[in-house]
């Protein structure tokens, strides 16, 4: 039924002013379309994803969504170099991140999570 479908994440922000900045200045999106409410819909490797006003913004403790990407250290040097910072986060069994990256025991899957200016947690990863 959703199999041919693109999914559309949709994240709260509390300051559309200031996520549409943070958007714009970090990681170098526009909003391709601002409705009647303000509501800012992005695009990025061909789907879409909407930030939409809310006092609910921030209180998420997961990943709300993530960039897969063939250039993953390139990209983390990128947003550190824009003032980015990388949470630091503990698996257990699983391993913890160090310098806020955690990679599988060959290196070739890493990943890294950040929060964006609403405190939405967004993640970048990638396999080798």
């Amino acid at each position: 039924m959703f199999g041919n479908v693109a999914l559309h994440p949709v994240l709260p922000a509390s300051d559309l002013e200031r996520a549409k900045a943070w958007y714009s200045e970090k990681l170098g999106l526009e909003p391709v379309e601002v409705n009647d409410y303000g509501d800012l819909t992005f695009r990025t490797g061909g789907c879409e994803f909407l930030v939409y006003q809310s006092e609910l913004a921030g209180l998420n403790k997961a990943t709300a969504a993530g960039f897969r990407l063939a250039d993953f250290d390139g990209a983390v040097a990128a947003l550190r170099s824009k003032g980015v910072v990388f949470e630091n986060v503990d698996f257990g069994e699983f391993g913890a991140t160090v310098d806020g990256v955690i990679a599988s025991p060959d290196g070739k899957d890493k990943s890294a999570w950040f929060k964006d200016s609403e405190g939405n947690i967004l993640s970048l990863s990638t396999s080798g």
